[in-house]
């Protein structure tokens, strides 16, 4: 089922869903059911699944010179999505990016994705990997996510690359993507944030997931400034309970999010990261009422792999 089917079957009540990593290369897909299993008694309708793109290692041969090698540590994203539907009966949905797909790739991903039975994809442009200044696609792939949603929405329509391709068969999925209440990091200004935005909701997209943020009031002015400039679409709140002391730093700098300085200190009064769990649990839970309370269609959890504070959280909420 689609994402907005699940949003307009639910009658205006919230949902809860959260996100998943894929496990590191070499550890058994167990430890996915084991971070999951906890949430599932508050019945997910659907759960994202992330996908990790190849990064850029250099080794250092006998002779001096450095030998690029490929790596990736986190795939198998379709695999897990086609176990979750398979294992849950819930709907997985598979991250898409542009960075290292070529447009053919894409299409053939697409054709995968379409064979499993998968209705929904979130169409993302991918982070630049840490070779990279500046994110780079590759040289026959998308630059930007607005490309990929029309290529998506193209399927959506029968339309493959292969322009003699007879008799062709239309894809059906539903198109997430993101956005981002305190901008993307590499945009300008919100304001031309919200203008590709609302480019990828004419391309074809249906709903939005937001980055995460920890001051309600931005969520809701990112709203208000969609709804002005015409985005009816709806738009997901994306959350997450901070863990860590380390993440007083980590989080601004690698998401571009502002922590309220009232959750600053209080993290920084915690003694250690027990008492720092308890301070995230409890400021996510404030938030989730207020938005629940706001009439949001989902509230969208980023679990990082676990699952012990959104289940205290959604135990509260849900």
């Amino acid at each position: 089922m689609k994402v907005t089917e699940h949003i307009e079957n639910a009658n205006g009540t919230t949902q809860f869903t959260f996100e998943i990593l894929p496990p590191l290369k070499g550890q058994n897909i167990t430890s996915i059911y084991d971070s999951m299993d906890p949430l599932m008694e508050f019945k997910p309708p659907f759960i994202d699944v992330t996908y990790h793109r190849e990064e850029y290692v250099y080794k250092e041969l006998e002779n001096g010179l450095l030998q690029k090698q490929v790596v990736r540590k986190r795939p198998g994203t379709v695999g897990i999505c086609a176990a979750i539907q398979n294992k849950y009966n819930v709907d997985a949905i598979p991250h898409i990016l542009c960075g290292g797909f070529t447009k053919e790739d894409t299409e053939n991903f697409l054709i995968d994705l379409g064979f499993l039975g998968i209705d929904n994809v979130m169409a993302l442009r991918g982070d630049a990997v840490k070779s990279e200044t500046y994110f780079i696609p590759d040289n026959e792939g998308h630059a930007y996510a607005s490309d990929l949603v029309s290529q998506i929405a193209d399927l959506n329509e029968g339309v493959y690359l292969d322009e003699e391709i007879q008799n062709q068969a239309k894809t059906d999925f539903c198109i997430g993507v993101a956005g981002y209440p305190e901008k993307h990091m590499e945009a300008p200004s919100l304001d031309s944030d919200i203008y590709f935005l609302k480019k990828k909701i004419k391309k074809g997209a249906t709903y939005i997931v937001t980055q995460m943020f920890f001051d309600n009031s931005k969520y809701f002015a990112f709203v208000d400034k969609c709804r002005s400039e015409g985005i009816t679409v709806p738009i997901i709140p994306g959350l997450k309970p901070i863990a860590t002391k380390k993440q007083l730093n980590l989080i601004p700098h690698r998401f571009s999010c502002e922590l309220p300085d009232d959750l600053v200190m209080q993290v920084v009064k915690c003694k250690d990261n027990q008492a720092v769990r308890e301070v995230g649990i409890e400021w996510c839970v404030e938030q989730s009422k207020e938005l629940v309370k706001a009439g949001v269609p989902v509230l969208h959890y980023y679990s990082m792999g676990k699952s012990d504070n959104i289940k205290a959280i959604a135990s509260t909420i849900f």
